[in-house]
């Protein structure tokens, strides 16, 4: 007896071979399907996405990372020794222990002493002691007292009773002209002392002229050299005062060189009445050391330019001297 035995269909072919869409292909229900295929209870899982496609360093980036190891390997490289350690102490050291620049100390405060007999006392046994600080201090109290206060200046101007100043105290006065520290109320001191003729007499014994001009070499010409101007001219009407003027070897070029730094009208003023002190008496004894042409020629330049009256007055009539000494054709020095 034949046996017919049936052949069994092979399953058909999925449409899509990929194993994303296999289940679609494969009904739940197919004849075909002995086995219904399991299901899958979640989404598989989506592939990454891709990675971008490296891009090639740029060239500030790769400076950047150059400089970064450099600097990395020249502070990992670099030994801290002892030495660099023990020298940055000690410059710290003397940067906390350097001492503050040094500035000038201020004035002392105003002392006022109304009678001059007693003014001169005090500044006397002040200037005899040799210590910086006191004569500060007494040539403090003498501007005080002889220029601030006005009774004090009355009194000084050698009145009925006058009170002379001693010959102590106007040595250390004048020798405190040639002191920066204490110039400028120096000659506010003398030029107030010198308001007084029997001052002058002092002043001039104690060689009060030639102390003024060696003074107005390093002065400049501002007011201190214009005091020291007015000092010197009136110790000039004193004729012991005139005669060691004009035998002062340098007072001719030094005139001429304080007239052209000279900055203020009245020290003009006052210089141009010193030169007719020098040329003007004992029959011109200063002819043959001053340089009368360069005189005439500063002098001129003066009165052209700011120049008070009196000064323009001086000045003719030193020009007028000039003129006769030496025979100076003073129209070739204005052109």
């Amino acid at each position: 007896m034949k046996t017919h035995q049936h052949k069994l269909k092979q399953p058909p072919r999925p449409l899509f071979s990929c194993g994303f869409f296999r289940y679609c292909t494969q009904s739940v229900l197919s004849p075909t399907n002995a086995t219904p295929p399991a299901l899958p209870l979640s989404d598989p899982p989506l592939p990454p996405p891709p990675l971008p496609p490296p891009q090639p360093p740029s060239e500030s980036s790769s400076s950047s990372n150059t400089s970064q190891s450099f600097t990395q390997w020249r502070f990992s490289h670099t030994p801290i020794t002892t030495d660099l350690i023990t020298n940055l102490s000690v410059d710290d050291t003397a940067l906390r222990h350097q001492s503050p620049p040094r500035t000038a100390a201020p004035p002392p405060p105003p002392v006022i002493i109304s009678d001059l007999q007693e003014l001169f006392h005090v500044a006397e046994l002040q200037l005899s002691t040799g210590e910086e600080s006191d004569k500060i201090k007494a040539i403090y109290m003498l501007q005080h007292s002889l220029v601030n206060a006005r009774s004090a200046v009355d009194g000084g101007a050698c009145g009925d009773a006058p009170v002379t100043c001693p010959p102590a105290v106007m040595r250390r006065v004048l020798s405190c002209l040639k002191d920066k520290e204490v110039a400028k109320p120096a000659t506010k001191v003398l030029l107030a002392l010198c308001l007084g003729e029997c001052n002058r007499r002092v002043a001039v014994e104690e060689g009060a002229v030639g102390k003024v001009v060696e003074a107005l070499v390093d002065l400049d010409g501002g007011a201190v050299a214009e005091r020291a101007l007015a000092a010197l001219e009136l110790l000039c009407t004193v004729a012991e005062g005139a005669a060691e003027l004009r035998a002062h070897a340098l007072v001719g070029p030094m005139m001429v060189e304080v007239m052209r730094r000279m900055e203020t009208t009245r020290g003009r003023e006052n210089a141009i009445g010193i030169l007719a002190v020098i040329y003007g008496g004992a029959g011109g004894d200063a002819v043959g050391f001053a340089p009368q042409e360069e005189v005439a020629r500063v002098v001129m330049l003066a009165m052209q330019g700011d120049c008070s009256a009196r000064g323009r007055r001086k000045g003719a009539q030193l020009l007028k001297m000039l003129q006769e000494n030496e025979r100076l054709d003073l129209s070739q020095e204005v052109g």
